[in-house]
C-alpha cells in the first residue's frame, strides 16, 4: 500500500475517533437530559468538519475555537428555527452569515480562521435534519445551551485526540504555519469580496429554487451550492468541484439506495454510516469525488434512519444536487469572475473552508 494511503488511513482514524467520542458523549446527554436524537447528528457534523481545520492548530487557536464554536453553534440553531418559521428572513440571515465568514478574510490569517469557525455550524445546520432539541423545549436559551455544549464537546474531543496522536502516534501533525500579514491585492474588488459575493449569490438563489422546486428538501441544493463554491480558486476550480460533487453524490446515493433495498436498518445502518464516513475520509485526499460519495451515502443512511425512503427520494436528491452544482458554477462564472491570468492573486487570500 502506498505510503500516502497509510498516512491518510491514520488521519482518518484520528478523525473518526474524535467523531465517535463526540457521538458517545452526545448519546449520554440525550439520555440524561431527554434531548432529541438530532443532537447526535449535530455532534458528529461539528466534530467531522472541525477536525480538518484544527489538525495543525496551535494552543491559542484551539482555545479560540473552544470559545467561538460553542457560541456560533448555539446561534446557528436560532438561524435554523428562523428558517423553519420565516423562510425568506432565515435564508437572508444564513446567506449574510456565510458571505461575512468569507469577506472577513481580507483582514488576515486570524480573521480567516475566525470565519471558518463561523461557517462550520452553518454548514452543520444543513446536515442536521431539524433542531437539535425537541419542539416542546420552551426556552430559546435552553436550545442555545445544549447546542453550545455540543460545540464545546466537539472542540474538546478533537483537541484531545489530535494531541494524543501527535504525542504517541507515528505521524505528528505539521507545525502551524507562521502567520503572515495580509497582502494588498491588486484585484478590484478584492478576492475575498469577490468570493463572498459569489457565495452569497449562489446560496441566495439556491434557497429560492430549493424551496420552489424541492420543498422541504431545499438543504440539498444549498449544501451543494456551498460545497462547490467554497474556497474556489477560479471558474475552472468551481466547475471541477461541481462535477465531482455531482458524480460522487450520484454514486453515494445509489449505494445508500442499495443498502435500503437490502433491508439494512436501525443500529446496523448507523454502524454502516460510520464505516462509510471512515472510508470517505481515507480516500478524500485522492479526490473530492470520494468524499462527496461517502458523505451523500452517509446522509442517505441517516435520513433513512429518520424514516425517509431513500429509493423514493433518489431522483429528487440527484436533481437537487445538480441544481446546486449549476448555481455554484454560474455564480463563479458570471458574478465578478476572476480573469484567468489573475487567478494566482485569489490564491493569496483563499482560506480553508
Amino acid at each position: 500500500m502506498p505510503a500516502n494511503l497509510i498516512r491518510n488511513a491514520y488521519e482518518a482514524a484520528l478523525t473518526m475517533t474524535a467523531v465517535l467520542l463526540s457521538w458517545a458523549a452526545a448519546l449520554a446527554l440525550e439520555g440524561a437530559a431527554g434531548l432529541h436524537t438530532d443532537v447526535l447528528v449535530l455532534a458528529v457534523a461539528l466534530t467531522l468538519t472541525l477536525s480538518s481545520s484544527q489538525r495543525t492548530a496551535d494552543t491559542r487557536r484551539r482555545l479560540t475555537s473552544l470559545v467561538v464554536l460553542p457560541v456560533t453553534a448555539g446561534a446557528s440553531i436560532f438561524v435554523g428555527r428562523l428558517i423553519a418559521s420565516h423562510y425568506a428572513i432565515g435564508a437572508a440571515v444564513y446567506t449574510a452569515g456565510m458571505a461575512f465568514a468569507i469577506w472577513i478574510r481580507r483582514y488576515g490569517p486570524a480573521a480567516t480562521k475566525a470565519g471558518t469557525l463561523l461557517a462550520l455550524p452553518l454548514v452543520a445546520l444543513l446536515v442536521v435534519p431539524g433542531p437539535a432539541l425537541p419542539r416542546e423545549a420552551q426556552s430559546g436559551l435552553v436550545t442555545w445551551f445544549w447546542s453550545a455544549t455540543v460545540g464545546a464537546l466537539a472542540c474538546g474531543f478533537v483537541w484531545l485526540v489530535q494531541a494524543a496522536g501527535d504525542r504517541y502516534g507515528p505521524w505528528p501533525g505539521a507545525a502551524p504555519a507562521a502567520e503572515q500579514p495580509p497582502r494588498r491585492s491588486r484585484l478590484h474588488p478584492r478576492p475575498s469580496t469577490r468570493m463572498a459575493l459569489q457565495m452569497a449569490a449562489g446560496i441566495a438563489v439556491a434557497f429560492a429554487l430549493g424551496r420552489l422546486l424541492f420543498d422541504d428538501h431545499w438543504p440539498w441544493v444549498v449544501l451543494t451550492a456551498y460545497v462547490a463554491a467554497s474556497g474556489n480558486r477560479g471558474r475552472t476550480d468551481v466547475l471541477r468541484k461541481g462535477i465531482e460533487r455531482l458524480a460522487g453524490a450520484t454514486v453515494g446515493t445509489l449505494l445508500a439506495t442499495g443498502v435500503a433495498a437490502a433491508g439494512v436498518t436501525g443500529h446496523t445502518a448507523v454502524a454502516l454510516m460510520f464505516t462509510v464516513l471512515a472510508v470517505a475520509l481515507w480516500l478524500r485526499p485522492l479526490s473530492y469525488a470520494y468524499w462527496a460519495a461517502g458523505m451523500t451515502c452517509a446522509l442517505s443512511l441517516l435520513l433513512g434512519y429518520f424514516g425517509q425512503n431513500a429509493q423514493h427520494l433518489l431522483p429528487t436528491r440527484l436533481e437537487g444536487i445538480a441544481v446546486g452544482a449549476v448555481l455554484s458554477v454560474a455564480s463563479a462564472w458570471w458574478v465578478l469572475p476572476v480573469p484567468r491570468r489573475r487567478t494566482a492573486a485569489v490564491m493569496a487570500e483563499k482560506g480553508p473552508m
